[in-house]
């Protein structure tokens, strides 16, 4: 079975693609340069130093590149943001306007027409449009109006679970309250978030083993490690602010301890432009040692740790192995010792690609190490079996008791910057029943006890006609969710599309019969909703939760806050005759805090708590006091088997990853200087070794195709070869140009998460014609 190849509309621009040697240092005076260059072609002098000089700041708004923490009020540098950040700021920031000018002179076929580059480069949404039944073009709908259409598409439906909440990252904490709030109310637990795409194997392995779906960690314990281990994960481009992080940590004598299939420029030296040494390129030195692991080899990589780490323990007894905290505070230890005891060294030279001595040599890094922070992303999270290998991370931190004691612990790195926010909100299809039992006797209705749809089965129930309406919080579903052939017309399908958004994108023109765009506040922009002045809150990566109070005008006078948005499309469809208060909830954020802080575990007394300088940290039973909520009471050694796979002959393994100018699925450019690509994304990155074994050469077109166990086939065409430092038979290319090749049933056990970073391909000269 095979799905027709997707042929997207490619830039102009990739005509003109380079390809230069790849760069071995990350930042320095070149991010400057292009951080600012780019921040005044955008914004214009007056908003970039209005922008950039409050972002990350205490009294400003919160960075929305990442979720990386920001230091504590009073360490922060007055330039507190990396390049991304700064591309992300002025992206937002942009003067032009799309408005209806812009929708009269261009249809939805021609938006169809044009590269996901070009949409999201027009400019900010200013006026609420609407696409009505038939027409070919987007009108302007005033607010009023774009109310009622959702409320009258909803009160329609045969049944709440007919319809789909989707959300960012985005959003606050006070906008995915709400939300949630709503979508429960209305009767529905269909809560589909980016997190199904990215973290969801992280959270549910963490929530097995130690109690809690989020990370151990904080900044200073960062800072205070001996070892950072950095698996799967390229901080340099996802999270440029943890380099200043990893190099106080070097500072302070710790090393580093990186395992990737790329050769990061971000883990191997960071030149700092904080700093004169940085700017002139005499940087500081990252991973002490790399290894550069074939994809999805993490698990049996940890495994030997395991295995390595209890042998030298056995010669030297209670010298690794924490005995005190295993007998104290674990479940489940004998097993997996005998389990990693018994490994088979030959299938873990297999899976990984390394050699022994290399492993060894890494093992004893931890071996030697009294602190180690373990850090990981999607490079983990995005495999069939991602939960199992982050259990395995957990195995070797619980063998050492790196759990809750200062400069170690597990640190997940989200990539959006409230996307951990959002999840603590109530922004998950299956949320607790003591949520649920919150929700109920605070605003005296009984929420939905039914899990809802994840964002696989969202996609399948818009396919089948089971869901009808699909109302997104930010973010752009279309490309950033797998199999784009089926998930296009998917959304299509729907009686209404509602896009919550800042600038156009692809998802806006794979609309409903009727469709919805509606312009959102930007995260950098002023908020007088209600006529004062608002402020929002959002969590990182290592629960710390804070305010963000944008600076900058608005970019249109119609638009309208998220928090505003959303209480609209609420009186609408419930009428303000419920126990919710949705009028001043739009009107005061205080008020959602307030409700917040006696429904959120953790978030009690939470408007006074957000009003601090620097804000607070939830709590973290295995951080704060070794206390795991696990059904035994404490954390749990699991086993799991190694699995080696022998690829058919001519067969590759690639794996997705973002460009240096891209964040998730928005593109700020084509070019990708750390990797040495300008000018272009259709690239396939692999190793000068498989290129001579398939007689296949450097600057070649291929078309992509991959191939699954149940013999389903997707097919993405027009690629380039870029010969590059790769594993033999694994190689790397850009979503969203791969997410076609990713069929909606490969997906992580346990978590649903999409598998972008395991796709088995073969590769055929572009233009050929496939029989299948």
């Amino acid at each position: 079975m095979s799905v027709s190849p997707i042929h997207p509309p490619v830039d102009d621009e990739e005509s003109e693609l380079r390809v230069t040697k790849r760069k071995s240092s990350a930042a320095g005076a070149k991010a400057v340069a292009i951080s600012m260059t780019r921040s005044l072609r955008e914004q214009g002098v007056v908003k970039t130093a209005k922008n950039l000089l409050t972002l990350n700041q205490v009294e400003g708004f919160d960075c929305m590149s990442c979720a990386w923490p920001d230091p504590a009020p009073g360490e922060r540098h007055t330039a507190e943001f990396c390049e991304n950040g700064a591309k992300a700021v002025s992206w937002e920031g942009d003067r032009r306007e799309v408005g209806p000018a812009f929708f009269a002179e261009h249809s939805i076929e021609d938006l169809r027409g044009r590269s996901a580059y070009w949409l999201e480069s027009q400019g900010r949404l200013t006026h609420p449009m609407v696409r009505k039944a038939g027409g070919t073009h987007y009108e302007p709908i005033s607010w009023d109006g774009a109310f009622e259409l959702v409320g009258q598409h909803l009160k329609a439906l045969g049944s709440p679970d007919e319809a789909l909440f989707y959300t960012s990252g985005r959003a606050s904490n006070e906008a995915a309250f709400v939300y949630q709030l709503f979508a429960r109310a209305y009767g529905t637990n269909n809560l589909p978030d980016c997190s199904n795409m990215c973290h969801e194997s992280t959270g549910t392995g963490l929530s097995q083993t130690i109690g809690i779906g989020k990370g151990s960690v904080s900044l200073r314990d960062i800072h205070e490690a001996d070892l950072i281990i950095v698996t799967g994960q390229n901080p340099g481009t996802n999270h440029p602010r943890m380099l200043s992080a990893l190099e106080i940590a070097k500072e302070n004598g710790a090393k580093i301890l990186a395992i990737n299939p790329l050769p990061e420029a971000g883990l191997l030296k960071f030149d700092n432009p904080q700093k004169p040494s940085g700017m002139l390129g005499r940087g500081t030195e990252l991973a002490d040692e790399f290894l550069q692991i074939r994809s999805n080899g993490d698990m049996a990589l940890f495994q030997a740790f395991g295995h390595l780490l209890l042998a030298a323990d056995e010669r030297d007894p209670g010298s690794v192995v924490d005995h005190e905290f295993i007998s104290r505070h674990t479940n489940g230890f004998a097993d997996y010792a005998a389990h990693v005891k018994g490994l088979d060294k030959a299938a873990v030279v297999a899976a990984t690609g390394l050699e022994w001595s290399q492993i060894e040599r890494a093992a004893d890094m931890l071996a030697s190490s009294k602190r180690i922070v373990s850090c990981w992303a999607m490079g983990i999270t995005q495999h069939r079996n991602a939960v199992n290998t982050i259990k395995e991370i957990v195995n070797v931190a619980l063998l050492q008791g790196m759990i809750g004691k200062p400069g170690a612990g597990l640190c997940p790195v989200r990539g959006h910057s409230n996307v951990q926010g959002d999840r603590t909100m109530g922004i998950w299809e299956k949320m607790p029943e003591k949520f649920l039992d919150a929700l109920r006797d605070e605003f005296d209705f009984e929420p939905p006890r039914k899990h809802g749809y994840d964002a696989v089965a969202a996609v399948k129930a818009m396919q089948t006609g089971h869901a009808k309406v699909f109302v997104g919080l930010g973010g752009n579903f279309s490309q950033a969710m797998s199999d784009t052939g089926v998930t296009e017309p998917a959304l299509e399908s729907c009686a209404l599309t509602v896009q919550v958004s800042t600038k156009l994108n692809r998802s806006h023109v794979v609309a409903g019969t009727d469709a919805l765009i509606l312009p959102a506040l930007g995260r950098t922009e002023q908020d007088h909703t209600g006529g004062t002045e608002q402020r929002v809150t959002v969590e990182d990566s290592m629960s710390a939760v804070h305010a963000s109070r944008g600076r900058a005008k608005p970019a249109g006078d119609l638009l309208r806050s998220e928090v505003d948005i959303l209480c609209g499309i609420a009186r609408a469809t419930l009428g303000d005759e419920g126990s919710v208060p949705w009028a001043e909830f739009a009107t005061d954020y205080d008020r959602i805090r307030d409700r917040i802080g006696r429904v959120v575990p953790g978030c009690e007394a939470y408007t006074e708590k957000v009003a601090r300088s620097g804000g607070f940290t939830l709590p973290h039973p295995p951080r704060d006091s070794r206390t795991f909520t696990t059904t035994s009471g404490k954390a749990e050694f699991t086993v799991s088997p190694v699995e080696v796979v022998t690829l058919p002959e001519g067969r590759l393994i690639l794996q997705s990853l973002r460009s240096h100018d891209q964040f998730n699925t928005t593109i700020y450019g084509l070019d990708d200087r750390y990797r040495g690509i300008h000018s272009g994304r259709r690239v396939v990155f692999i190793s000068p070794d498989d290129l001579a074994e398939l007689g296949l050469h450097d600057g070649q077109k291929v078309d992509l195709i991959s191939e699954w166990t149940d013999g389903t086939e997707r097919r993405a065409d027009d690629f380039r070869l870029v010969s590059y430092s790769t594993p033999k038979g694994c190689v790397a290319a850009y979503y969203p140009e791969t997410n076609p090749l990713i069929p909606l049933d490969s997906y992580a056990d346990q978590s649903g998460t999409p598998t972008s970073k395991w796709v088995q391909v073969r590769m055929v000269a572009a233009g050929t014609s496939v029989t299948v």
